[in-house]
């Protein structure tokens, strides 16, 4: 990938590197040779972002050919979000506190070059501040907080090259060479793939809906079709723009980092897994239960509470019934009452966090069926029977750490019964074409839907035992056909 550093004058930029062409902006922006270049890396170094300045044309520009701005319009306009960079302050509000803990006046200002300070004590707060805005040059200014004793990020703004400090030029010339050093070895490392995937993940995730040698799995199916993967961590969310591809193997929720990952990815028109609307829809409870019953899909008997209609549950459910959190996941904010004590005791509980929850008949069966779908299509099926003694597939102690988990048979797909897999096909199709577990309880010969779940396992050992090896490549064939799709009609930068 080619790499330009656009300025308005090449005097504001003092340093050469090899491999690396200075272009002035109105070159690029004017000159056709320019345009006609492919995968580009365009480092836009202009004296100001404001709107319609030559700068923002530059940003704006690179991204219609199908180039990679820094920063990019996104970046430009979260920059002057106070909503956004509030976000920002709290995401890196650790690093906040303890790189500013021995600063003495209530106002300070942070000089960020290419993710790096003059000051090494201040290195890692700028480089999470330098992912979360992906411009080379930022001023971020903080205020202390006298009532809480807290430190705050109140702004952060670009910083034009030609305004350096002029004592900041030799430290400036050192870290963008390491830098752009940094950034050629990754290239070079890159260059024999067609694509860049990435795969975010939480290490430190007890319960990840991925483990580790599935991950191993996706990442070797992708290198075997000509795909550069790569584990990225919530750290990483301003290098979105350096890949064409993001497949989120960290559990979803909608406030929470992996929404914003999935929004930005989207917006940046790479190919997403989970895309937003999914993980919009499938995260609320409330939503499915509605969907369901609009497009007739058999379902547990199903009450959507809020304060005014608790006490009408015993009547139209009976007794035991299953509540659920709107957003509940991994059986966490799903409670079985028996008793009526027990049901207005945790009624009470949900209605706190929500106004509105979930409430079902109870319907026991020894395992529940899953059926996973991506791009409309069935990859496993699974059985996941109850933890020994427990309703749940998991069983959690009072703290919600698992304790149990049932035993599992994956069944091959053409083997489960013909009329499990036409319910999951219209339910999951009601959500769109990404990556979708479907769970259904089956009493007797009938099957009812309880929940879609965006984001499901893919465990090693587990969903893949039918297809082995198969069952990554299939997935990652998809990921591989979108993105050729996404180039053909010229969407992808």
């Amino acid at each position: 990938m080619q790499t330009l550093i656009v300025v308005n004058d090449p005097r504001d930029w003092p340093l050469a590197i090899d491999g690396i062409a200075l272009v002035t902006a109105r070159a690029y922006l004017t000159d056709p040779n320019y345009a006609k270049l492919g995968k580009v890396t365009v480092f836009n170094m202009c004296r100001s972002y404001r709107y319609q300045s030559t700068g923002y044309y530059v940003s704006l520009l690179a991204a219609a050919r199908g180039h990679k701005p820094l920063p990019d319009i996104t970046t430009i306009q979260d920059l002057k979000s106070q909503t956004i960079i509030r976000i920002a302050s709290d995401e890196v509000d650790e690093y906040i506190q303890k790189s500013l803990a021995h600063i003495r006046s209530r106002e300070f200002v942070l000089s960020i070059y290419f993710g790096r300070n003059v000051a090494k004590q201040h290195d890692k707060l700028s480089q999470h501040l330098f992912q979360q805005f992906q411009s080379p040059f930022l001023r971020a200014f903080f205020v202390y907080n006298e009532k809480n004793g807290k430190w705050f990020l109140q702004n952060i703004n670009p910083i034009p090259a030609g305004e350096i400090p002029e004592e900041h030029l030799s430290f400036v010339v050192e870290v963008a060479r390491d830098y752009f050093m940094g950034r050629r070895r990754v290239v070079k490392r890159r260059s024999h793939y067609r694509y860049d995937l990435a795969i975010l993940h939480d290490p430190n995730d007890p319960e990840p809906p991925s483990n580790a040698r599935a991950l191993h799995h996706f990442m070797h199916a992708a290198d075997s079709l000509g795909i550069d993967t790569e584990l990225i961590t919530r750290n990483d969310y301003g290098r979105l723009t350096e890949f064409d591809a993001l497949f989120i193997r960290e559990t979803t929720s909608v406030n929470h980092h992996t929404y914003r990952f999935s929004r930005r990815a989207a917006a940046k028109k790479l190919v997403v897994i989970d895309d937003p609307e999914s993980i919009l829809k499938c995260t609320n409870k409330v939503f499915l239960a509605e969907l369901f019953e609009k497009n007739h899909i058999p379902a547990p008997k199903t009450v959507i509470v809020h304060k005014d209609n608790a006490g009408e549950i015993v009547e139209q459910l009976g007794l035991p019934c299953i509540l659920k959190q709107p957003d509940s996941s991994f059986s966490q904010g799903v409670k079985k009452a028996d008793t009526v004590e027990e049901l207005r005791h945790q009624v009470g509980q949900f209605l706190e966090k929500s106004d509105l929850i979930i409430a079902q008949e109870f319907l026991p069966t020894e395992f529940d069926w899953r059926v996973g779908i991506f791009d409309r299509q069935p990859i496993f099926v699974c059985k996941y029977f109850m933890a020994a003694k427990h309703w749940q597939i998991i069983k959690r102690d009072a703290g919600g750490v698992k304790t149990d988990d049932g035993l599992f048979t994956t069944v091959p797909v053409e083997h489960a019964p013909d009329h499990l897999i036409r319910t999951a096909l219209k339910a999951a199709n009601l959500i769109g074409d990404g990556l979708y577990g479907v769970d259904i309880k089956q009493v007797g010969k009938k099957f009812y839907l309880i929940e879609i779940n965006d984001n499901p396992n893919l465990d090693a050992g587990v969903e893949d035992q039918v297809l082995r090896d198969e069952f990554y490549l299939r997935i990652m064939r998809v990921f591989l056909r979108r993105i050729e799709n996404k180039n053909e009609r010229g969407q992808v930068w």
